[in-house]
């Protein structure tokens, strides 16, 4: 059992790049501190997203609770607000049932609103020049429009993917309605948590993540990312839905609408996963209180989660409930 701090709630928090090994190494903490794992993962969300995405399994997910996996068709705009609205409850909720929450992704903006309440200033909405965006990525592409966020916003122009057009755009419309860069507002953002927060981060070697990125997408393609993007595209999702702009779909729906051969589309995504990796690692760079551990050494399991209890007993103060 978790025995909770009276002024705040225990999180336990694991981040690190696409392909670094969250996930084995998140299933080993939550079976040993008998923990509920809340997706931190912007995709994880969509049903029917599963290769792609790479969500546990459904063998793993009833070994351990997940959380915010598969709650919504991919036509949902999932926001970081509605991801805080749930992530809290659920975090209460967890503490209710004497478990500790372990808040686990990839998606930076995500974790760190929740990690530290963020509120966001609320500057309206102009629904007119979203639509000129739009039309302006449709005529350019998503490369141009993230260049048009880098010379009003360089900081979020990088730490955003083009793919993220969403993002990219509310980030245009921020400025376009205040003349305030969102990167700006996320910085004064940064106040005490609510939280008793313990956050660890996973990095290796980037010639490593890289090579594990390349072989993580091949797996992708024999398990059957080609098939589960025909089959949304079947199903009448296509490039106009947030959710198929993500990495993986994307690029398989421009070789199964002819624009790319599918050797292209994947060495297409191979790249883009790349600088999709280096932008998490960016976006953690600017975010404090990270216990960071190395996982180069990939035969070094056991080693790896020794220093990452030795962080926990030291920031939660809690054991281990089996050793």
């Amino acid at each position: 059992m978790v025995t909770q701090a009276l002024s705040k709630p225990k999180l336990l928090v694991l981040i690190g790049p696409t392909a670094v090994g969250k996930t084995k190494l998140s299933l080993s903490l939550a079976a040993e501190y008998g923990a509920e794992i809340i997706s931190g993962d912007s995709m994880q969300v969509y049903r029917g997203m599963d290769v792609g995405t790479a969500k546990a399994t459904l063998e793993e997910r009833e070994a351990i609770p997940h959380h915010l996996i598969d709650i919504h068709e991919p036509d949902h705009p999932f926001s970081v607000a509605e991801f805080q609205e749930r992530s809290r409850s659920l975090i209460t909720e967890i503490h209710d049932r004497g478990h500790l929450p372990f808040l686990v992704g990839g998606t930076g903006l995500y974790v760190e609103s929740l990690c530290y309440d963020f509120h966001f200033s609320e500057h309206g909405s102009d629904e007119a020049f979203r639509e000129e965006m739009r039309q302006y990525a449709e005529l350019h592409g998503n490369e141009a429009l993230l260049e048009r966020l880098r010379e009003v916003d360089p900081e979020m122009g990088d730490r955003l993917h083009a793919n993220d057009q969403r993002r990219i755009i509310r980030a245009l419309e921020v400025y376009h309605l205040s003349g305030q860069r969102l990167s700006e507002q996320l910085k004064v953002q940064k106040k005490q948590s609510p939280y008793e927060l313990c956050i660890v981060g996973l990095t290796m070697d980037r010639a490593l993540l890289y090579k594990r990125i390349e072989e993580r997408i091949d797996l992708m393609v024999e398990q059957g990312l080609v098939e589960e993007v025909r089959r949304l595209k079947e199903m009448g999702y296509g490039l106009q839905h947030i959710a198929m702009q993500g990495l993986g779909y994307k690029e398989i729906l421009g070789y199964l609408d002819g624009a790319l051969t599918l050797e292209e589309a994947i060495v297409q995504l191979k790249q883009d996963t790349r600088r999709f990796a280096k932008r998490q690692l960016s976006w953690f760079r600017h975010m404090k209180d990270i216990e960071w551990v190395d996982v180069t050494d990939l035969g070094n399991f056991s080693a790896h989660l020794d220093q990452i209890h030795a962080i926990i007993a030291d920031k939660l103060k809690i054991e281990r409930q089996y050793h």
